[in-house]
């Protein structure tokens, strides 16, 4: 079979449309939303503060955490069971890979950075969106960062590469997802993850995608970052 037309009409190279915002969360450290398609997520950080419990902590830099929850009633699919579970569990500890190569924790030991990030509506692309947001929250907070991580998946519907899977596309019977994370500048991978069977000559495609795909994501970061500055410069005046 071919799939000849996406589900909501777009190219197969096209993502949904995106919007980002920072500062949205007053008392959090930095904090961001992002928003893709029918997905969005906030992100909120908090620290760096000491790290509890104390066997924990690393005497040369700071740790990372990542907490990633969807709420009970976002998903385009099932209800999701409230509270953590081993998804949660698993793509918080990726996401959390994902941003580490862009941060500088030296200065902050025996300490600990926090991110929530919250889903409260969901058409697939959810950890990628979830990266998109932590990126932002981080530079919001004013973490030293060398370069901002962007999100999106890729992958295979039938006999098509596409860009951005939504809902319908990820739960395609004969559908492959392949969420990447980039850090922008260098297009170095932090995160590829694999679902379904694919050739490696079509996940090199993918991967061409997503470092195209990348300059789009960083623009809209950039920008949100960008309005949060100018709002807060405006206050200032």
């Amino acid at each position: 079979m071919t799939y000849d037309k996406r589900f909501d009409g777009r190219a197969f190279d096209e993502m949904r449309p995106m919007e980002a915002k920072a500062g949205v969360i007053k008392r959090a450290a930095g904090s961001g939303w992002f928003k893709i398609g029918n997905t969005e997520a906030y992100a909120a950080v908090y620290g760096p503060r000491e790290m509890f419990p104390r066997f924990q902590q690393n005497p040369e830099k700071g740790v990372l955490r990542c907490f990633y929850s969807m709420m009970p009633f976002s998903s385009a699919g099932d209800r999701v069971r409230p509270g953590p579970s081993r998804r949660s569990k698993e793509i918080s500890l990726v996401t959390a890979k994902a941003l580490l190569p862009v941060l500088d924790l030296s200065e902050y030991a025996n300490s600990v950075v926090d991110i929530y990030i919250e889903l409260p509506q969901t058409d697939a692309g959810t950890r990628c969106a979830g990266i998109c947001a932590a990126s932002i929250a981080l530079a919001d907070a004013g973490i030293p960062m060398k370069d901002l991580v962007c999100a999106i998946s890729a992958g295979k519907v039938e006999d098509k590469i596409i860009l951005d899977l939504n809902y319908e596309e990820d739960s395609h019977e004969k559908g492959v997802d392949i969420p990447i994370a980039m850090l922008h500048n260098s297009k170095k991978i932090s995160l590829m993850q694999l679902d379904g069977e694919i050739s490696s000559e079509e996940v090199a495609q993918c991967i061409e995608m997503v470092k195209k795909a990348s300059d789009k994501l960083f623009e809209v970061q950039k920008e949100a970052l960008k309005g949060r500055f100018r709002v807060a410069g405006d206050k200032n005046a």
